[in-house]
């Protein structure tokens, strides 16, 4: 995925990278979504690989957005929305550190946000926030059939019981931040 000159990059992992690309698909402003791995010493990991979690990698997804139309900001404070920021390497039923929360930051702008966001989100959340916050690692886009899964297979029981309420619930609050 290579960015346009008005582009920006921010990589996010939050769970199973299914998720949060299925949210991050239906924002405006958000010009592409990918899912990969990063933050690993593994070069050009495979799924099996880094579910085993001997990779050091996380599901992240890569994104692509205008920040003209939407803000660096505005997309920590729907990644915080879309998922648990305080339970340390799971997201739900996944666990491992595959699944754990982190922000991969392109920048020292993005890490400066980040920081903000963080401190920000420590009073909305009851317990602390685990989310890690690391530069820009190697990144590695994961195998075709992992890109827009939920688009492609919306009645597969996991798509269907996990990822269909995150969207739901994005959607429901960020109306004004749909495509």
């Amino acid at each position: 995925m290579t960015t346009n000159a008005a582009s920006e990059v921010a990589v996010f992992g939050g769970g199973c990278f299914w998720c949060t690309e299925a949210v991050y698909r239906e924002v405006r402003g958000v010009t592409s979504v990918e899912s990969g791995y990063t933050g690993g010493q593994q070069p050009h990991p495979t799924y099996e690989q880094v579910c085993a979690g001997d990779t050091g990698h996380a599901e992240v997804v890569r994104l692509e957005f205008d920040p003209a139309i939407i803000s660096y900001r505005d997309l920590l404070e729907i990644f915080f929305t879309i998922h648990d920021p305080t339970t340390l390497n799971r997201q739900g039923n996944d666990v491992g550190t595959q699944y754990r929360s982190v922000i991969y930051y392109q920048s020292p702008e993005q890490e400066a946000t980040a920081r903000q966001v963080i401190a920000e989100m420590a009073a909305v959340w009851d317990a602390p926030i685990v989310t890690e916050l690391s530069p820009a690692q190697p990144y590695y886009k994961a195998e075709d059939y992992h890109q827009q899964y939920f688009e492609q297979h919306p009645l597969q029981g996991y798509c269907a019981f996990v990822v269909a309420p995150k969207v739901s619930k994005f959607r429901k609050t960020y109306s004004n931040r749909l495509k």
